[in-house]
């Protein structure tokens, strides 16, 4: 069984994934205590740690498989400064000294779309080097959630890193050939579940996949679907974005109907079983921080892939 560190493990959303490519994790790390609940209350056997991860330390954890997370977006986010190493929020940094300290086998982090900006590249280079240095071949790609079954566009950075007698047996996900449902068809049932007699008009009119989910942060106000670009694309669909329902639609309702938690968790790609604690608004930006985990499984499975041929080639080699 391969084995994998997450830090920055938020709700839940990578480790889900990794977990259904078929790794086991033994730490997850994770500084808000509210998504620790969550990771515990659905996983109640995982070892989350609730904490800091500049104070967490990697050495005993020497030689495991996989280093995986999602360090904070802000720093290289398009609605931020983008200050990049200069945000107090970077942990790239730590990310790159608990990879000195455990040397794993593969490290996998995930990161906004703006992390690949011209005015990054020198800090990119600089990530590469101090990862060269530790004998790892590093390599960035932008996945888009769409492309592997996940009813948004959602694009995400995806930085894999491995020991350079790994690296060559590895190769990116190939991205399905098939539409993903369309916002109507994916939440129909959730959205008729009270009876609701505008349901099937209204999945007529949500026949694309949803704009980019916004989780935002402490500083935000109550939960909504994003800025002013975001609330237009979701009316667009049939759908209120200025804020999450608490209940879906009655019998009875008119109008454009708001999106419930459950219905923006389905939309992230998380299976319906899986529960977020906190009240709407602490659970909705769980939810809109998350990776998604369908993203996540494609991208663990190409790197335990590479894993599983780097070792059987060892194999035949000590017998050849």
């Amino acid at each position: 069984m391969p084995y994998s560190i997450e830090i920055c493990a938020g709700a839940g959303g990578q480790a889900l994934g990794l977990e259904a490519a078929g790794f086991e994790h033994i730490a997850l790390v994770e500084i808000e205590k509210t998504a620790c609940d969550t990771l515990r209350y659905n996983r109640p056997k995982w070892n989350v740690v609730n904490g800091d991860i500049r104070y967490f330390s990697g050495t005993k954890y020497k030689g495991i498989d996989l280093l995986a997370g999602g360090v904070p977006c802000p720093p290289f986010s398009k609605a931020g400064k983008q200050l990049g190493q200069n945000d107090e929020r970077d942990l790239f940094p730590e990310a790159i000294r608990l990879a000195d300290e455990i040397r794993p086998k593969a490290i996998m982090l995930e990161n906004v779309r703006g992390m690949l900006d011209a005015v990054f590249e020198d800090y990119r280079k600089h990530i590469k080097n101090q990862l060269a240095a530790l004998g790892y071949h590093t390599e960035w790609r932008l996945h888009n959630a769409s492309e592997y079954g996940v009813s948004q566009l959602r694009p995400r950075v995806v930085f894999v890193a491995l020991k350079k007698e790994i690296a060559h047996h590895f190769s990116w996900p190939v991205p399905s050939q098939e539409s993903p449902p369309t916002v109507g068809e994916l939440l129909f049932d959730l959205m008729s579940e009270k009876g609701w007699r505008g349901a099937s008009q209204w999945r007529k009119q949500a026949d694309d996949i949803a704009p980019t989910l916004v989780g935002g942060s402490k500083k935000h106000g109550g939960p909504d679907l994003g800025p002013t670009r975001a609330k237009k694309a979701w009316a667009a669909l049939g759908v209120d974005g200025h804020g999450i329902a608490d209940t879906p639609p009655g019998k009875d309702f008119v109008g454009m109907p708001r999106l419930t938690v459950p219905m923006t968790a389905r939309i992230q790609g998380f299976p319906d079983a899986w529960r977020f604690a906190g009240k709407k608004t602490t659970a909705y930006r769980q939810i809109g921080n998350a990776f998604p985990p369908p993203v996540a499984q494609a991208v663990g499975a190409s790197i335990l892939a590479a894993l599983e041929a780097a070792s059987k080639r060892a194999i035949l080699r000590s017998i050849g």
